[in-house]
């Protein structure tokens, strides 16, 4: 279609018998009509309209997003950015992926001018959390733990704070572009990360970034299991995926606007996470403070 039938095709939404069919053809035409429907908003004066403009806008981005999902799930879920990066583009379409990349970049250039080859695995941690957690002074939103914008990664970036998960994909994300053996670690109620060396000489060790990257031990998340009154899994204490990293941040979105009571949100995310889990309703072991 031309620019001019796009237009004349939107005009056509003023008139109620004929705007239902009209939003069907729309929408079928995909996300390259949107800069048409906001600029049709634009030029509105009545508030219905513009409402629906809205509205049909939203669907476009959703269904949009929901593609894009979909393409990063079947590629395996393997760019944890871009996976985060879809995630943010919910509530943030124009959400920029080489500004969110250039962020984490100027992390590791940062921490790199730091390390040194022969350092210690614990000095290397340290020397992350030195860059992240006082140069950059990244810490646990604990004034507003339910805010959906602690899941959405540019936010993080931007106030400096975050819950557990973002905390440790900013960690994770730096650590993995310095070659660390830093992997994620789905506890219950706190998602934290291991270093793993393929040597012997280090045992593995955990990361708790919401506590400004304190080390723990084996031991430790074996007491913390047990004061939650689980059973010992390997899942506690082995490295997660990607793609199990991007579920849990979707699930702590849902229950971010469940906890709002924006259920018209929670629903739609839930969509989104069905996608990457086969299930519309998934269980979760996520405690909604975390």
């Amino acid at each position: 279609m031309t620019n001019k039938e796009i237009k004349a095709l939107i005009s056509l939404l003023d008139d109620p018998e004929i705007a239902p069919q009209i939003e069907e053809r729309i929408q079928a035409l995909g996300e390259t009509i949107i800069p048409f429907l906001e600029e049709s908003w634009e030029e509105s004066l009545d508030p219905r309209q513009q409402q629906r403009l809205e509205d049909l806008i939203h669907d476009l981005q959703f269904d949009g997003l929901k593609q894009r999902l979909r393409v990063w799930r079947d590629s395996g879920g393997e760019n944890l950015l871009e996976g985060m990066w879809l995630l943010n583009s919910y509530q943030y379409p124009d959400a920029d992926l080489q500004a969110l990349n250039r962020a984490i970049e100027q992390l590791r250039f940062e921490a790199w001018t730091l390390m040194r080859p022969e350092m210690h695995p614990t000095d290397q941690v340290q020397v992350l959390n030195h860059v992240l957690f006082r140069v950059h002074k990244l810490g646990a939103n604990t004034q507003n733990f339910h805010s959906p914008a602690n899941s959405m990664l540019h936010l993080v970036l931007e106030t400096k704070r975050g819950n557990p998960l973002t905390l440790c994909v900013i960690y994770l994300l730096v650590a993995q572009r310095l070659n660390l053996p830093i992997y994620g670690v789905n506890l219950p109620n706190l998602f934290v990360l291991t270093y793993q060396s393929q040597s012997q000489i280090t045992e593995p060790f955990y990361i708790n970034c919401y506590n400004r990257g304190l080390i723990l031990s084996r031991t430790d998340i074996e007491h913390y299991v047990a004061q939650l009154n689980l059973s010992p899994n390997d899942i506690f204490y082995a490295p997660c995926s990607h793609l199990d990293i991007v579920r849990r941040a979707l699930r702590n979105l849902v229950m971010s606007f469940e906890k709002l009571q924006e259920p018209a949100k929670a629903t739609e995310v839930g969509k989104l996470l069905a996608i990457l889990t086969d299930e519309i309703m998934p269980p979760t072991d996520i405690d909604p403070t975390e």
